[in-house]
């Protein structure tokens, strides 16, 4: 199928209140214009290096979302114009964000990367680790960030009742921590389990290959 038709049978499976990240990361920015011509103008990369290449030249309207593993020493170099950092893992992490958005005087939106797969290679906070975070930013520990929500991925599986807990664990934190100050999204899902991502709750999702087809690997 085509990049449009792509992009369409995505859009037709969200309900309305799920946000689609366009996740390009790899892909060039000749089909990032095109999937964005098509009205799409939130898109997610996981390189500061590759976001930096593409950024002054795609439209200046763009969210962006960095959703990959983020070095501290990276985070200066994207504070002045990113949209949110969906990968926030660890304390020194967000002290780092804060700093450098004050910097712009301006509040970078976050999301509280939580641990929920088995996989030792997946990067994530401890769910108490995250509940400390957390309460640290109710008592304005960290004046400049706004942390809307939490982000997860679910360990890569075939097996759909695992993938389905893993989502429905990040849920119940979400809904426990929405309690004690107000969260706006729940980032979760990505090509091969979105849906039931949505199922469990998700209002956020993390579309790349369904949208732009196979990596070029860089």
């Amino acid at each position: 199928m085509s990049l449009q038709e792509n992009y369409k049978n995505i859009k037709n499976q969200l309900p309305e209140n799920v946000q689609l990240v366009a996740v390009s990361k790899t892909h060039p920015t000749e089909a990032i214009q095109e999937v964005y011509d098509f009205g799409q103008k939130v898109f997610g990369e996981n390189k500061v290096q590759e976001l930096l290449e593409k950024q002054p030249i795609l439209p200046k309207d763009i969210q962006w979302h960095l959703i990959g593993h983020l070095q501290t020493n990276k985070v200066k170099y994207i504070a002045e114009f990113i949209d949110t950092i969906q990968s926030v893992d660890s304390e020194k992490l967000l002290l780092e964000i804060n700093k450098e958005s004050g910097k712009h005087h301006r509040k970078i939106k976050v999301l509280l990367q939580i641990k929920i797969a088995e996989e030792d290679s997946k990067f994530g906070l401890e769910i108490d680790e995250a509940k400390d975070l957390f309460q640290k930013y109710i008592n304005v520990e960290f004046p400049n960030v706004e942390i809307t929500g939490l982000m997860g991925m679910a360990t890569f599986t075939d097996n759909k009742t695992q993938v389905r807990n893993e989502f429905l664990k990040l849920k119940t934190i979400f809904d426990e921590l929405n309690q004690l100050k107000s969260l706006e999204t729940l980032s979760m899902g990505m090509s091969d389990d979105f849906p039931i991502a949505i199922e469990c709750g998700a209002n956020s999702v993390r579309v790349g290959s369904a949208i732009f087809g196979s990596r070029n690997y860089i």
